[in-house]
Order: C-alpha cells, then structure tokens, then sequence
C-alpha cells in the first residue's frame, strides 16, 4: 500500500494522463509529482483534496487502500464498441454454475454444427439467501454468440439481440491462477476507472451490463471482462 502507487495508478487511469498534464492541473512541477510517486515527498492537505476531486476518489482511498493490487495482471483499461449481436443463453444455479453453464452451451453449439463457439458468460443474481447460505450455491449464465448469417428461427430456439453498445474493457492473464482476487479485482479497476474517467455504468433492460469472455494465445489463458457505458 502506497500513496504513490496509487497516485501513479490514478493518473494512468485518467486518460493515461502523462507526470506534465497532472503537474499542470495541480499547479505544481512535473519533479513534484515525480517525488510524490515515489513517496520521497507528500502533496499538503489542499493539493490532496484536489487529487481527490480530479480522481474522484476519498482521501481514505487515496492515502490507505491498494489500487493497484494484482495490477501486472491487468491490461490497460480501454473503450470498445461492441457491434450489434445475437445469442442464445443458458443459466445455472449450482455448486459449480459456470462450468455447468458453460459445459451445456458448448453442446448446444456442437449440436446445431457452430465450429469454435464465441461463448460469453455473467453472473445469474436471482439466488436465494437460502442457495447461497445453506447449499453453497451461486448462479451463472452462459450465452453463445450467433454468427450473422445463421437462421435460428425455427429451431425453437430464444434468440436475444442487442445493438452495438460501448463498454469498458479489461484483459486478464491466466486469471485462475488466483481466480476470486483477479476476477473481482478486475471489476473494482474496471468500476474505478469508470468513476475516475467520470463515466456511468449503463443498465438497460436490452443490454448486457457485464460479461466475461475466456480466451487462450499460444497456450496462455486469458480474459476479457466489459462493462457496458453510457455513449
């Protein structure tokens, strides 16, 4: 934990805004924030509360929380723009939703001849306190991205749609060497980023307003995790 780590996370957050732009808006010398990101100097208490209001963070937060935990994990946050897209999706409420989930829309894709499936998931909130308590159980659904040339409509099948749609984007890599930190850490830099950048998580009856999607290079996992935004 270090305010400097922290100070250096923010401002990197902000538009990736360079020592000089933040030296600029603080009305201080690019060497100050310099020794202020490597703790040898700290800002008085007015030059904080200024960060505070540019990052849109507490003072609590700035001075004593670690924001860049797990960070070499992390891709730099970016803006995407998601194109319109249709899917079929599958819930689970088990001990183990997300493979279950996932496990049966892999089947459905081979089933219907759907060659490497582009296959999404998100968190199922409609659990009871009893599921989660009592049984261990949590939810999660899977979808499967249709390509746009494939006509389900008379395979009784559910298909949704949703329109192109900007969100948040982050990239995980190997994010189940330490899945419960990385994954919700992602979601608290991601919610972050969107605070400091002075942007609004969209919720929208047609719209997903967060998904994950699991990916490997050369043998290596990753993935992405987005959260949609306001235009």
């Amino acid at each position: 934990m270090s305010f400097g780590q922290n100070l250096q996370f923010l401002r990197k957050m902000y538009h990736d805004m360079t020592q000089e732009e933040l030296a600029e808006k603080m009305d201080v010398s690019r060497q100050t924030i310099s020794k202020w990101e490597m703790d040898s100097a700290y800002p008085e208490m007015e030059k904080a509360i200024t960060l505070c209001r540019l990052f849109s963070c507490s003072l609590d937060t700035l001075l004593r929380e670690d924001l860049n935990s797990g960070n070499e994990a992390y891709s730099a946050v970016r803006i995407e723009e998601v194109s319109p897209l249709r899917y079929v999706r599958y819930a689970v409420i088990s001990a183990e939703p997300e493979e279950d989930a996932i496990k049966h829309v892999r089947e459905w894709a081979a089933a219907n001849d759907l060659e490497q499936p582009e296959i999404i998931g998100w968190d199922f909130p409609f659990v009871s306190q009893e599921q989660m308590n009592v049984y261990h159980m949590h939810g999660y659904t899977a979808a499967c991205i249709l390509p746009g040339d494939l006509d389900f409509t008379q395979k009784a099948t559910e298909v949704l749609r949703q329109s192109s749609q900007k969100y948040a984007v982050i990239t995980i890599r190997d994010p189940f060497k330490a899945p419960f930190m990385l994954i919700s850490g992602a979601y608290k830099t991601l919610m972050r980023y969107i605070e400091v950048n002075n942007l609004d998580a969209k919720q929208a009856k047609d719209i997903l307003p967060c998904f994950e999607k699991q990916f490997k290079i050369e043998g290596i996992s990753y993935m992405d995790i987005y959260i949609a935004v306001e235009r």
